[in-house]
């Protein structure tokens, strides 16, 4: 029997009675029943009548497929909501923004009104947002870098110019075999020592710093020098920190004393000024006075016996010329590809820059070793002066306004290294070029006061300074690796294909004609000084705003390395000191414990270990930056763009990972 059960309080409020009437056909498949009433089968019975079960039943059954419909539909609604998420997210649209312009009440119109594709209202805002960023790219953003690109490259035309007369200047030497000329023979040569009265007196300076690596050939090689010796002293000006280099200096400078050669050490207790400091503390001996010419070495130099008899004689019925410079040449040139790149600048500044510069203007910088300078110049022109870290080239602008000329020989040339490590070359750079922006801030009020020409002043503040000192880093940084790469997204102010191209290879070209052997290196030389551009324009920066890193000074780390040439006097010199140890077997036991003392002390000098790798932020920055802007050139299909970007990003990367040059500490 079927519950009871009493739902009639769900669905209605009053009883209605009625007559049903029940209508019967001949084979019957179905009943008719007429109720008076839409509800009137649903509605409850009197109690007395009972409850009809089946009723409520049915009643159950509607309400549940209404229910089960209602959660179809709704799931339906929510898998196409979903689907249509999914679609949005891949065509990369923002569902998000959507929902907010909707909450917001944006109402859009016609898209064929609005000129947007008939897609969807949020891809027409899209479009509208790239409409706007094209016009406040085209009017805001291009014009500021048109303009400064083509500041920069009216500076870079106007030094291209400047390299040109150079080389031409120097065709036109080569071509005319102008050189400066010794007339005669100013020295006679006797063959008795000290008979010689025609020799100057000279003062040889080798100033160093902890130079474990090169003080032993640079001392020797000086003391090789052809030059009568009662009128040569030389000074070895030791400002090492280190008690066990020091040691080792003074036991060198005591085995070439007792051969008879007149050398003195000198170590300062108060290291002020670091070279110039170093320098102006020897001049100031009494002894000085009695000598008429100087010549300095920096610890790496070896210059051959003859250095002295190709430059003093230069000065003879002269009075006027200050300082005779020589070319440096280098023994570690072939070592690696940043030794190789470097030969390639150097060679280009003596050869091109110094010799034109001393050929036409009798002026050029002082290269701060491997130079002869008339004493009476240096003390008129106010002596080696503290305040810059570029003590060279302060003195000769101050000697170049006081009217003194200069002389560079291109064909006497001394032995040297260059920087085997970026690390070194990096630092050794920052110094060359803060320094000179310093000097400039403080020399440009004597330029302008002194009595010298106008055309003077204006080379020294113009090209001196200016152009090659301060325009060079500056728009060799800011075009080549700020306003390039920003071009390419910025299509508006795009640099034209000879700015990147032609001018550049060209201007590469000439400064690698003076070392004609290093063309094959032609590409990673002009990628190679891209990439220092930054470094440069750093310490010019800093120097010229005087900022804390334009006083650094730190002393080039040295590998030790010596030429074929030295190599062999090495040689024979062991040869002979073994000779002579098997004849003077009398030595005194002072000097035995000393030898052995000096044994102990080079066997304790620590050997090279292998450094790590040190990471270089703005290098590994503008890596980045170049090479995002090649991948972007190379969407729109710019060829010439692409790989110089991509080159000089790569170039960038390698630097910045310190992947050039050794890797000894």
């Amino acid at each position: 029997m079927a519950p009871r059960l009493d739902f009639s309080n769900w669905w209605t409020k009053d009883t209605q009675k009625g007559t049903p009437v029940v209508v019967k056909m001949e084979n019957p498949n179905f009943s008719v029943v007429e109720i008076n009433g839409a509800d009137a089968a649903f509605r409850p019975v009197e109690k007395s009548r009972g409850k009809n079960a089946k009723q409520v039943t049915w009643v159950l059954l509607l309400r549940a497929h209404r229910a089960v419909g209602c959660v179809t539909w709704l799931a339906t609604v929510l898998w196409a909501l979903l689907g249509a998420i999914k679609k949005r997210l891949i065509h990369g649209e923002v569902l998000a923004f959507e929902v907010v312009a909707y909450l917001q009440g944006w109402h859009f119109g016609n898209p064929t009104n609005l000129h947007i594709p008939r897609t969807s209202d949020f891809e027409g805002l899209l479009h509208l947002a790239y409409v706007a960023w094209l016009t406040f790219r085209a009017e805001y953003i291009a014009p500021p870098i048109q303009a400064l690109s083509k500041f920069c490259v009216v500076l870079f035309l106007i030094q291209s110019v400047d390299r040109m007369l150079l080389c031409l200047g120097c065709f036109w030497i080569k071509y005319r075999k102008v050189k400066p000329k010794i007339d005669g023979d100013p020295l006679e040569i006797d063959d008795v020592e000290g008979s010689a009265s025609n020799y100057p007196m000279v003062l040889v300076q080798i100033p160093m710093c902890n130079e474990r690596e090169v003080y032993e050939q640079s001392i020797s090689a000086v003391c090789q020098i052809d030059w009568p010796r009662d009128r040569l002293l030389i000074q070895v000006l030791d400002d090492s920190d280190d008690e066990s280099i020091q040691w080792l200096i003074k036991t060198e400078v005591s085995k070439w004393s007792q051969k008879g050669i007149n050398i003195i050490y000198r170590h300062r207790l108060i290291r002020t000024g670091y070279k110039a400091g170093n320098l102006n503390s020897a001049m100031s001996c009494d002894y000085v006075k009695d000598y008429e010419f100087v010549a300095i070495f920096d610890a790496d130099f070896q210059p051959n016996p003859d250095f002295l008899k190709q430059t003093v004689p230069h000065f003879k019925d002269n009075p006027e010329l200050g300082l005779v410079q020589a070319r440096w040449s280098f023994v570690n040139k072939d070592e690696n590809l940043l030794t190789r790149l470097q030969n390639i600048n150097l060679c280009f500044h003596f050869e091109v820059e110094q010799q034109v510069n001393g050929v036409f203007l009798n002026f050029f910088g002082f290269n701060g070793t491997a130079g002869v300078w008339r004493i009476k110049a240096l003390e008129e022109s106010g002596g080696w002066l503290e305040r810059t870290t570029v003590e060279d080239m302060d003195i000769a602008v101050r000697a170049h306004l006081n009217g003194w000329k200069f002389i560079f020989l291109n064909d006497v040339k001394v032995p040297c290294e260059v920087p085997e490590s970026y690390e070194a070359y990096r630092k050794q750079q920052h110094r060359w070029h803060s320094g000179p922006m310093q000097l400039f801030r403080l020399c440009l009020p004597a330029i302008v006061r002194s009595k010298v020409s106008p055309w003077k002043k204006a080379n020294l503040i113009l090209l001196f300074f200016l152009l090659r000192k301060l325009i060079l880093p500056f728009y060799s940084f800011t075009l080549f690796c700020i306003i390039l790469p920003l071009t390419m997204f910025v299509p508006e102010a795009e640099l034209p294909l000879w700015v990147i191209c032609y001018v550049p290879v060209f201007m590469s070209l000439l400064n690698i004609l003076p070392a004609p052997k290093s063309f094959p290196f032609i590409v990673p030389y002009l990628l190679f000084e891209n990439t220092m551009s930054v470094t440069k324009f750093n310490a010019m920066v800093s120097g010229l705003f005087q900022l804390g890193s334009s006083y650094e000074w730190v002393v080039t780390k040295k590998a030790g390395r010596s030429s074929e040439s030295d190599l062999l006097a090495a040689a024979e010199r062991e040869a002979k000191s073994i000779e002579q140890q098997k004849i003077h077997r009398g030595a005194s036991d002072s000097d035995l414990i000393e030898s052995h003392q000096f044994k102990e002390h080079k066997e304790a000098a620590p050997a090279p270990v292998k450094k790590t790798n040190k990471i270089y932020k703005k290098e590994l920055t503008l890596a980045f930056l170049l090479l995002t802007a090649s991948v972007r050139s190379l969407l729109s299909a710019q060829g010439v763009h692409f790989y110089f970007l991509l080159f000089q990003g790569v170039t960038f990367l390698l630097v910045g990972l310190d992947l050039i040059g050794e890797q000894m500490s």
